[in-house]
């Protein structure tokens, strides 16, 4: 967490990383999309809502939160000049800056949480954006504190350290900021950067509300005489259709929409780029991969070696869709829109309380600690359960309240995927526990790297649980494809999308300018060849190059990735853990307490798995082709 203080353009990352862990549709759904009218019409138990008084008793209370925090810039601004003057001198300020700061993200937690319950609401908008500037402002505030800090030397920040044993808990951000000093620049500089943060994620609003407001969705009629309004969720449910003919008319209208907007929707992905290379030039990075990297002190082969390693196994997702092809029942050539629709159908509800008592099960091979903070996450009101008119769609984890508890915002349905999802953001949820238990608030903040590790081991558990416990053939097929569409969805799609992002950021880095067109002709040729479109495997229409402009990631800078890596590192520690392997347990569970403390891939390899290397990557890939092996198995019995 220490990261905050030290370098305040941070606050994107760890937005993402720690304040809200979002995971709304790794498939790379926009977000805040709103409920359908049939959506929890009915009155919902309060016990099913979560509680946010346990933040500020009303809005009254965050207000004036709100203002006396704002206070606070001129204080924080008069310490300038004050650390250097003795180890208690700089603990004291260290101390003052991290307590603000710790009340900032209080602050801004409410008014998120507040804004997504209902994304059409003024004044909810208004709160968060009143959040944003505050934390604007107070990172203009301690601008000057990184380059004084580079300015009293190595040995004398040593010094301080061994002297004032209060200094402990803020080492690690002092060595970081050591480690940071070639990208630090003058005071005016940092001051100038700081306050632009109001304006540098602009590309990205502008993108929310077009996308999420302003595209005129369509109603398209299907096979059955159901009509259809093609808004983001409209399409997430058309795209499932058991007709092809409903599939494509869904694709073919909903890509028109967008394409529409191509020109407009690659203007404001070229501003954001563009953003992203005035950051790299002006900090004096050899690029923005590695900019975006560096924070986390995240080797580039980390990005590199996953890149290679799904272009080598490009066969086995070839395999998933011929064998996706042959329980489709699909004769002719294989189609894009034939991704998406389930393998199986399973006629079984699950209900919140279904799972919650499903992922309890699940996890108990973790172990008594991490299955205290579950249950206590569960029996309070964490979490925001189910869909309403103007909720955000998706689900994440918002956990940097420290002195209060995380909170989960669902969309549950009453379906299988509800359930994994519910065990995904659970993982989030308990990774705060037991960091914030074991962390300072310096330190307790951990990376995306990590976070999505944590989530996605739930998940596997889970599957791995029902799978084994299937009464059925068709139950353990269901299960099995919705693990195999998930390592589909996360490991191959995502690592595309990374494919797409490293391609977009060096055309631009090379002096070129991103046009919609431009950006289609990009992502259709990589759409192209991970769908094996030239080797006969799927054809790929060209409109749907236009997919590029639904995925929200790529606003994110380099983030997509971390869901690829978190999965493959999930997938080796849950086959440990499922094995009794008392050691990969506590290596987990150290994982999770270690927060922030270290670096995400240093933490990583402790547990025992180097990300910079290709074996968990193919371990991975033996997986996906071993629960092939088990559905073909059923499937030639019948």
């Amino acid at each position: 967490m220490y990261k905050l203080l030290h370098h305040t353009k941070l606050f994107t990352v760890l937005f993402t990383c720690w304040f809200l862990i979002s995971c709304a549709d790794p498939q790379g759904s926009s977000e805040p999309e709103t409920a359908t009218a049939s959506e929890t019409a009915q009155a919902v138990d309060e016990k099913y809502i979560w509680d946010l008084t346990d933040l500020y008793a009303d809005n009254e209370a965050w207000n004036n939160a709100r203002l006396e925090a704002a206070k606070q810039a001129d204080v924080l601004a008069a310490l300038k000049g004050t650390l250097g003057d003795s180890p208690q001198s700089f603990l004291a300020a260290a101390n003052t800056i991290s307590d603000v700061y710790k009340d900032v993200v209080r602050i801004y937690i409410y008014s998120s949480l507040m804004a997504d319950e209902d994304t059409g609401n003024a004044e909810n908008a208004e709160r968060r954006q009143l959040a944003n500037n505050l934390y604007s402002d107070i990172g203009a505030s301690v601008s000057w504190y990184n380059p004084e800090l580079l300015s009293l030397g190595e040995s004398k920040l040593r010094q301080f350290i061994a002297s004032e044993p209060g200094l402990a808990k803020h080492a690690f951000g002092i060595e970081n900021s050591l480690r940071q000093a070639p990208h630090t620049l003058s005071e005016e500089v940092e001051t100038v950067l700081a306050k632009g943060g109001k304006f540098l994620g602009t590309s990205s609003s502008v993108y929310g509300v077009l996308a999420n407001a302003n595209l005129p969705w369509p109603e398209v009629t299907l096979s059955d005489g159901e009509t259809l309004r093609l808004s983001q969720s409209g399409y997430s449910v058309g795209r499932q259709a058991t007709q092809r003919e409903d599939r494509k008319l869904v694709f073919d209208t909903f890509w028109g929409v967008w394409k529409a907007f191509e020109a407009t929707l690659g203007t404001l992905m070229n501003s954001h780029v563009q953003g992203l290379a005035f950051r790299t030039e002006v900090r004096e990075y050899d690029s923005s991969l590695g900019r975006a990297l560096f924070d986390d002190n995240m080797p580039e082969a980390v990005y590199r070696t996953l890149v290679a390693e799904v272009n080598t196994a490009l066969p086995t997702l070839h395999r998933y869709f011929e064998l996706r092809k042959r329980m489709l029942n699909i004769e002719d050539e294989m189609r894009y829109y034939d991704i998406y629709p389930p393998l199986v159908d399973l006629d079984k509800t699950f209900g919140i309380e279904d799972s919650i008592a499903l992922t309890r099960r699940a996890l108990e091979p973790l172990g008594d600690e991490f299955m205290a903070a579950y249950d206590q996450g569960v029996s309070e009101r964490w979490m925001h359960v189910y869909p309403s008119k103007g909720k955000r769609s998706g689900a994440y984890m918002s956990g940097g309240a420290y002195d209060v508890h995380p909170y989960v915002l669902l969309n549950h349905n009453d379906d299988y995927d509800s359930a994994s999802t519910f065990a995904h953001e659970y993982g989030h949820a308990v990774h705060s526990v037991l960091a914030n238990k074991t962390q300072t608030w310096e330190n307790a903040g951990y990376s995306t790297f990590i976070a999505e590790t944590a989530s996605i081991m739930n998940e596997m558990l889970l599957q791995d649980m029902v799978v084994g416990e299937a009464q059925t053939d068709q139950e353990k097929l269901f299960y099995l494809g919705s693990g195999l569409e998930s390592l589909r969805g996360t490991f191959f799609r995502q690592t595309m999308f990374a494919e797409f992002e490293l391609k977009m950021n060096e055309e631009v880095e090379a002096g070129n300018v991103l046009t919609g067109a431009k950006l289609t002709k990009i992502y259709l040729e990589l759409l192209k060849r991970y769908h094996g479109h030239d080797l006969g495997v799927m054809t790929i229409d060209d409109l749907y190059g236009m997919e590029w402009a639904f995925i929200p990631h790529f606003y994110r800078d380099f983030y997509v990735f971390q869901y690829a890596t978190s999965i493959t590192a999930a997938a080796g520690l849950a086959e440990k853990i499922s094995s009794q392997d008392k050691q990969a347990q506590e290596d987990f569970i150290n994982l999770l307490k270690a927060g922030g403390s270290d670096y995400p891939y240093q933490l990583m390899k402790n547990a025992g798995i180097d990300m910079a290397t290709p074996a968990p990557y193919r371990a991975l890939v033996t997986r996906m082709n071993a629960i092939m092996d088990e559905m073909e198995a059923i499937l030639d019995k019948s």
